[in-house]
């Protein structure tokens, strides 16, 4: 445990009470009381087939009240039983709907930034796994922490806490990811804990805290749980099955059992309680699972003389549900249910509080510039440190250069060159579109870390997206053009001028940032990667066939020519041989030079080609397929954009 000196640092005034933007510093949460109210909450599930769905409301939470203090306050209760879902609705990181009641802190309605305010450790680590467990930290004090603070004392501030977490061996450690060894589990877990103590937080908020460490472990976070509290912060915590070693830390325990609250007081008391009903734990039984047999209604855990008052019914009919509800009635009657509820009146003063939910709102430290600043250099970091995705991009791309500049190489002008030439646009064309598929990782994989930063106030949605395409599109996207350029443009034998060659570098840019843009917009919101990759390549299929080479597109029906303007394909491969062909002459039987308009052998012309194939090769032909290119782009950034801004962010 830290000393007192320690102790002052880790509590500095006022940049730990969780302010933000304001001059006067505000009352910390240091100590803060969390108490709830008559919360009920119920979701609408949709039962069926698509086309006979019914919508069914269910009750998660029913008339649940309680009071949380300073300490280790766990919520107890089998798989179902509402302890998230309680968790989340204590957090202020519930959809509101369907949600109703009163939730204050010290007496006093939750602030409507109340989750900016608090911590909350999710079930799922969000750390980033490239980066070191100091450069994780430094990354929540420069978004969560006031520019007006110095970075001396920021990362003071850092020290502290990976001090405080015993983390100081592994401090410049990569957290790790799957293909690179990292931090043990207890060690991410505990890094995760510490980018919500950057604030010091009055209350923090914990998911299931022990899910995938073994007993070891969980025991060793729990343990570093119970310090804290010592120091005067209400840790609030769902937990499913811990060991003994671990309940005996629990200070308040709240046991809950479909929707409803079993007990809610001090642990120590908890098996008293349950004697006076009649359920008897065995002497060495560990008193977590006690609980969960008695609500599962295993026989075992009932004195025998009150089976005949208690309902257990058979395995599978409903009988626990019996054993339930019978425990919720027993509870609601004991004077130490009135002592809360009257105690629950005191703190709100007698006065009915109603806790408008639909008021909450995210604040922040920093200003949005400073904000893509970081996130940007995040984004860099984990390129650097993830080198199977980022180099293998640019590899991958100089590859393929050499292989297409190698099967048509030196292109020459008889009656091969214009199949050879479109041949060659053609597979250019289709490699920057399928290159392009990599982007739908970028917000599905970091989906999960996206959502927890946002809801906490780490930055704006803005700058979250403009700094993710700065770091995709300059590196994966912009690079591997040019190489792609340089190679093939050499190697294949286009136009030897300076204009033609960055016409068509700046075209395969043009195409790569469309599709990579389409990409987004397809994958923003989405859970599964194989199912944006599936709607990626259907929508690639269509492209393809009306980009101008495997059908002539002027012959196309006109109840199906439309579909032509939509396809990526089609504007790059026309702005490529736009940028190609004018000014090229086809001979037959070419051996010696170069083709030329007076030649007795001249087959067609470059013009006369782009001609019979509908294209307008002008200086505005060539270029209106770049706007074209460009428009669709900021059409398909902007879908990417509002399905961030909708989607769902609270369960």
């Amino acid at each position: 445990m830290a000393d007192k000196d320690s102790r002052t640092v880790v509590q500095m005034e006022p940049v730990l009470n969780g302010l933000r933007k304001s001059d006067n510093p505000k009352k910390s949460l240091q100590g803060a009381t969390l108490s709830f109210h008559n919360v009920n909450y119920r979701v609408k599930i949709k039962t069926g087939l698509i086309c006979c769905r019914k919508v069914v409301k269910r009750q998660i939470l029913t008339d649940v009240n309680g009071i949380m203090r300073p300490g280790l306050n766990a919520i107890l209760g089998p798989t179902g039983s509402g302890k998230s879902s309680l968790l989340d609705v204590l957090a202020a990181r519930k959809d509101p709907h369907g949600l109703s009641g009163e939730m204050l802190i010290d007496g006093k309605p939750q602030p409507p930034n109340f989750k900016c305010l608090s911590g909350y450790v999710v079930q799922d680590d969000v750390v980033m796994g490239t980066l070191t467990v100091r450069e994780n930290l430094q990354f929540s004090a420069a978004l969560r922490l006031p520019r007006s603070l110095k970075q001396k004392e920021k990362d003071e501030r850092i020290n502290q806490i990976i001090k405080e977490l015993g983390l100081t061996k592994v401090a410049n450690s990569k957290v790790g990811t799957e293909l690179i060894r990292g931090v043990s589990g207890g060690e991410r877990k505990r890094t995760n804990i510490g980018m919500e103590l950057i604030t010091d937080p009055g209350i923090l908020f914990l998911d299931e805290p022990t899910t995938g460490l073994d007993a070891s472990t969980a025991n060793a976070v729990l343990l570093l749980l119970k310090r804290m509290s010592r120091q005067g912060k209400t840790i609030i915590f769902s937990i499913h099955q811990p060991r003994y070693s671990i309940f005996r830390l629990f200070d308040s325990l709240t046991l809950l059992a479909g929707g409803k609250m079993l007990y809610h007081g001090p642990s120590d008391y908890a098996l008293d309680y349950f004697t006076q009903l009649g359920y008897n734990c065995e002497e060495h039984n560990n008193p977590a699972d006690f609980f969960l047999d008695v609500i599962n209604g295993d026989s075992t855990a009932v004195a025998l003389n009150t089976l005949e008052d208690v309902d257990l019914g058979e395995p599978n009919d409903g009988g626990s549900q019996t054993v339930v509800d019978k425990l919720a009635e027993d509870f609601c009657n004991t004077g130490y249910y009135k002592e809360t509820k009257a105690e629950l009146e005191k703190l709100s003063g007698g006065k009915k509080l109603k806790t408008n939910f639909f008021t909450r709102q995210i604040t922040y430290n920093t200003s949005v510039f400073h904000q893509i600043k970081w996130v940007s250099k995040r984004s860099f970091k984990n390129l650097l440190g993830n080198p199977q995705a980022s180099i293998a991009q640019v590899m991958v791309s100089l590859i393929l250069a050499l292989i297409v500049g190698a099967i048509f190489f030196g292109v020459k002008d008889d009656e091969n060159g214009i199949q050879n030439r479109v041949g060659s646009l053609f597979f250019i064309t289709t490699n920057q579109c399928f290159s392009s598929v990599s982007a739908i990782e970028l917000f599905i994989v970091e989906k999960k870390i996206f959502t927890h930063e946002y809801i906490s106030g780490y930055y704006r949605l803005s700058a979250y997206f403009f700094s993710k395409l700065i770091a995709d599109l300059i590196p994966m996207r912009t690079i591997p053009s040019i190489i792609f350029t340089c190679v093939i443009y050499f190697m294949i034998g286009f136009k030897p001028t300076a204009g033609n060659f960055f016409t068509m570098m700046f075209t395969l840019m043009m195409i790569s940032y469309t599709a990579t843009s389409m990409a987004l917009a397809i994958a923003a919101g989405q859970d599964v990667v194989a199912v944006a990759n599936l709607l990626m390549t259907i929508c690639f299929v269509f492209m393809i066939i009306f980009s101008g080479l495997l059908v002539n597109v002027t012959s196309i029906m006109d109840w199906l020519a439309w579909l032509k303007y939509f396809s990526i394909p089609r504007y790059g491969l026309t702005a490529l041989q736009a940028n190609e062909f004018p000014g090229e002459f086809f001979c037959r039987n070419i051996t010696v030079g170069k083709c030329s308009a007076n030649s007795s052998s001249l087959l067609t012309t470059g013009e006369d080609y782009l001609h019979n194939q509908g294209i307008d090769y002008s200086s505005w032909g060539l270029w209106q397929n770049h706007l074209a290119l460009a428009i669709m782009t900021l059409i398909f950034l902007t879908i990417a954009y509002l399905k961030l801004k909708f989607m769902k962010k609270l369960t």
